[in-house]
């Protein structure tokens, strides 16, 4: 059956370890295997079905590039994968490799051959065929295919296949994987050039690093099959519609932790000689941030409406508007789903709590709120856009942590503590000893109100 190219996209990514956190909630991302698959979608060049044995031009799905492809039996091979065959100097076949991050270390494996094609004459095939293969990040390797001295001219070769194996470290998301033709003579026919054929790839994640700033996200990309895209308009554009597009979150990439403690409301100081109680109401607020609108931002770029998301800090405005935001509803979704609970975008608290200071001490109040971080793709129902993103809210996983805190006074406030308090002068005899005892008031009459008479 040929399924649909988000079909098979979505279905590879998930057997390269991008499933849903639902499936993977048995195995923590800690505990996971050193190497993952990675997707080489149809690393087998099976697709578009094929008719005949070739070789046949042909634009391969899912790859970059026009090369004559043959077919299993044509190519000398005992299981099902097609081989193609790189054509002259300079041509390339080229793939990016889905869900692989920047900083991962890849190992592709695959097979070569010298060309069957029996248009070769024996002098081009009898040594081996030069062609390199690349990923992003990696160094530029050279290689020769096993050589063929038994071609008979104007024969087709039976096949000489010769298991080969490349590592490099991803120095962007999605590397691209490119094999490129070194046949330069003008004579060799097109046909006859270096032949590949079953791919495959493994990956030793990067290590997750939890120190990255909510605000400082990493940057987004997008990109269309195996082009970059130079902005995130398209792809953001391609989402616009409720079913548009669907989010695939990489649950290895996604965590929960607390954020920085931070104070919030006022320090109460204690300058009194005895224990105090003080009441406050202590109120708070956490909110979404995204690297879609922080790439849109460090680009100097508007964002576009539709891939806005509700983190803009403008709280009314944000829940007025979520419903026209097709993007946060295709996360919000997609997290419901493979979390079992909703995605908060934004969140608060008023609650009341009774301090007891003891002298000299302060009193205060910390948050420590409770977020996630969620990272994935949003990748296009019609066509092969996907677009990277970064997503960090409130948690509804774990509570936030409110400390309540006292402890000694700074030197400023014990110098506060100990200030004298406001007064007014005294012109005359501020400095002057008193006078006489107040003694003997029994003897004074008591100064009566006109009317009012005196007690006897």
């Amino acid at each position: 059956m040929h399924l649909p190219v988000r079909l098979r996209t979505l279905a590879a990514l998930g057997a390269a370890g991008l499933a849903l956190p639902a499936a993977l909630s048995a195995t923590p991302a800690a505990a996971a295997a050193p190497a993952q698959t990675v997707p080489v979608l149809n690393g087998d060049f099976a697709e578009p079905v094929m008719r005949g044995d070739g070789p046949t031009t042909v634009n391969l799905d899912f790859w970059t590039g026009a090369n004559q492809r043959y077919a299993p039996s044509a190519a000398g091979r005992a299981d099902a994968s097609h081989a193609v065959a790189l054509q002259k100097d300079g041509n390339t076949l080229q793939q990016r490799l889905r869900g692989v991050r920047t900083g991962a270390k890849v190992t592709v494996s695959y097979e070569d051959s010298p060309a069957i094609s029996k248009e070769c004459t024996p002098e081009q095939v009898a040594g081996g065929q030069p062609y390199t293969v690349e990923g992003s990040g990696g160094t530029v390797r050279d290689v020769t295919t096993a050589g063929d001295p038994d071609r008979i001219k104007g024969r087709a070769g039976p096949g000489r296949w010769t298991g080969r194996s490349y590592e490099f470290t991803a120095s962007e998301n999605e590397p691209l994987l490119t094999f490129t033709s070194k046949v330069t003579d003008s004579r060799t026919h097109v046909t006859c050039s270096p032949m590949i054929a079953r791919i495959r790839a493994v990956e030793v994640p990067t290590a997750l690093d939890k120190t990255v700033d909510k605000s400082a996200l990493e940057r987004s990309d997008a990109y269309k099959g195996n082009e970059r895209e130079k902005t995130l308009h398209n792809a953001a554009a391609a989402c616009n519609g409720e079913n548009a597009c669907t989010f695939r979150p990489d649950a290895r990439m996604s965590f929960r932790y607390y954020d920085r403690a931070r104070v919030v409301g006022e320090a109460f100081i204690n300058c009194t000689r005895n224990p105090l109680e003080h009441t406050r109401v202590l109120d708070y607020a956490e909110r979404s941030h995204d690297s879609i609108a922080q790439t849109y931002a460090d680009a100097g770029l508007a964002l576009t409406e539709v891939a806005r998301l509700p983190t803009t800090g403008d709280r009314e405005e944000d829940r007025k508007r979520i419903k026209e935001r097709p993007t946060a509803t295709q996360f919000a979704l997609a997290y419901e789903k493979g979390w079992q609970r909703p995605w908060q975008w934004f969140s608060s608290d008023r609650r009341e709590i009774v301090e007891r200071i003891q002298p000299g001490e302060v009193s205060w109040v910390e948050i420590q709120p409770s977020r996630e971080r969620v990272e994935g793709w949003f990748l296009s129902n019609k066509d092969d856009y996907r677009l990277h993103a970064v997503i960090d809210g409130p948690s509804r996983a774990v509570p936030d942590r409110v400390l309540q805190r006292t402890g000694p006074m700074s030197e400023s406030e014990k110098q506060r503590c100990a200030a004298a308090r406001p007064m007014t002068t005294t012109p005359v005899g501020a400095d002057a000893p008193a006078g006489s005892a107040d003694k003997g008031m029994d003897d004074i009459p008591v100064p009566t109100a006109p009317g009012v008479r005196t007690p006897n």
